[in-house]
């Protein structure tokens, strides 16, 4: 990951990332446009990379509840396709939970 401008975890932080989907490496470039700390929340934007390639607009929303002891998190993908033959990026929400499982079991080992 590279930080290209501001804070990392700050409005406005623009950030790069490389994953693998697929087979294929993806570069995604993404800034912070939303954080709201009561409601434990991100959004974030794609502003440039591969995933532009097919969607107009990409967004990623996270939000964490805590309940208890237990904890939620809803992912929410909002795109806009470049054309009809774009498939919706549902492979991409495996991503979000596979990324999601890893936190969880990294938090649990930490724990222990």
């Amino acid at each position: 990951m590279d930080i290209h401008e501001g804070e990392l975890g700050n409005i406005g932080s623009v950030k790069s990332w490389k994953f693998t989907h697929g087979g294929k490496e993806i570069v995604v470039k993404e800034a912070i446009e939303e954080m709201d700390d009561e409601k434990k929340l991100i959004k974030k934007k794609v502003i440039e990379g591969d995933l532009l390639e097919y969607y107009k607009s990409f967004y990623v929303t996270i939000q964490v509840e805590i309940k208890d002891e237990s904890n939620l998190v809803t992912w929410i993908i909002e795109f806009e396709k470049k054309n009809v033959n774009v498939p919706d990026p549902h492979t991409y929400m495996e991503l979000c939970l596979s990324v999601t499982k890893d936190i969880a079991l990294t938090i649990s080992i930490s724990d222990t």
